[in-house]
């Protein structure tokens, strides 16, 4: 090989070497690693049937002080700095909401949602309504649309009732409404994972243990505010977890249930041992900017992310940390 040769090679191999070395290190993101989510017995797992186990982030009602933070650059922020995992747009039902804007309210989430897939991040459409029996055909319109746009795509999560309120019945109200909606869904997406509320504000898993929807591939949302609820709603969580009921942790706080009050970190600390000790996947509530306890940053905040850390509420700081952790040294 002559020297002009050896010279050109020489150049070639350290340009190749300069290039792997400057270029980015591009990490798979949770969708990469775990593909479409499955329910396999109480458990959530992942395709290669490993247990798989979430820890992100909720919005805030979309038609409120969370509007303007339903946007890219967000979910983008909530990936690179918090390490999220998932992130679950609420879309605002009532009040301002879907029923009286659907184009504005869809555009906010779906936003969202293709910020997701694009991130290589899990995304839960929740229908965030308190009354969503009361709106039984508009929520299976909505979801069948949304499984049209999103059934192909593995990130999708779909979450039909957020929270029945205290009063509604799991057999009268919200199973034969689950069961329709669930049917809307599967009608066009035969795979991708649904998450049906139980009564009393996503506590009462253990009824619905006792009488799950039939179907394949759904969970159960358990939520729990940590100044509120402490070991009592985690007795009936086992309960229905022991009876087989897959339950999936799609709305939390660090404070009290009327998302005011103070900061309980023991309390929050103590429901992270456990949904470690369950390999729950989680959400905390959440995203958007007002003088509430639970809020992760306060009016004001930029509306693109880049938060520092001492920007944030000390809700947020607490969520930051503990998302962190999750995705640093996830449940096995």
């Amino acid at each position: 090989m002559s020297k002009n040769y050896r010279k050109f090679f020489c150049l070639a191999g350290l340009a190749f070497f300069w290039a792997l070395s400057a270029a980015p290190l591009v990490c798979a993101g949770a969708v990469s690693t775990h593909g479409l989510l499955r329910v396999d017995g109480r458990k959530l797992v992942g395709e290669d049937g490993r247990t798989v186990s979430l820890a992100g982030v909720s919005f805030g009602w979309s038609q409120w002080e969370a509007a303007p933070y339903y946007n890219a650059s967000i979910v983008q922020w909530l990936q690179q700095d918090w390490k999220a995992g998932i992130v679950r747009a609420a879309l605002g039902v009532k009040e301002g909401g879907y029923l009286t804007n659907p184009a504005v309210e869809k555009a906010r989430v779906c936003a969202v949602i293709d910020a997701a897939i694009a991130a290589d991040m899990y995304v839960i459409i929740d229908w965030h309504d308190h009354y969503a029996n009361n709106h039984t055909e508009l929520s299976a319109a909505f979801f069948a649309e949304m499984a049209r746009r999103y059934g192909r795509q593995p990130h999708v999560i779909y979450e039909i009732f957020n929270e029945p309120i205290n009063g509604l019945t799991w057999g009268r109200d919200v199973k034969p409404y689950a069961e329709k909606v669930v049917a809307a869904i599967r009608a066009i997406d035969p795979d991708n994972l649904i998450i049906v509320g139980t009564p009393n504000w996503s506590q009462d898993v253990d009824i619905a243990a006792a009488d799950p929807v039939r179907g394949n591939n759904i969970a159960y949302a358990l939520h729990f505010y940590a100044g509120t609820h402490k070991a009592a709603l985690r007795a009936k969580a086992v309960k229905a977890m022991r009876m087989g009921l897959p339950l999936f942790v799609t709305e939390w706080g660090t404070c009290e249930a009327s998302g005011a009050g103070s900061v309980d970190a023991a309390s929050t600390k103590a429901w992270m041992d456990f949904m470690r000790e369950w390999q729950l996947s989680h959400c905390n509530w959440g995203v958007f900017a007002k003088a509430e306890t639970a809020a992760i940053i306060p009016p004001g905040a930029a509306v693109n992310g880049g938060w520092a850390v001492n920007e944030l509420t000390e809700s947020g700081r607490l969520a930051r940390e503990w998302v962190r952790r999750w995705a640093e040294n996830p449940p096995r």
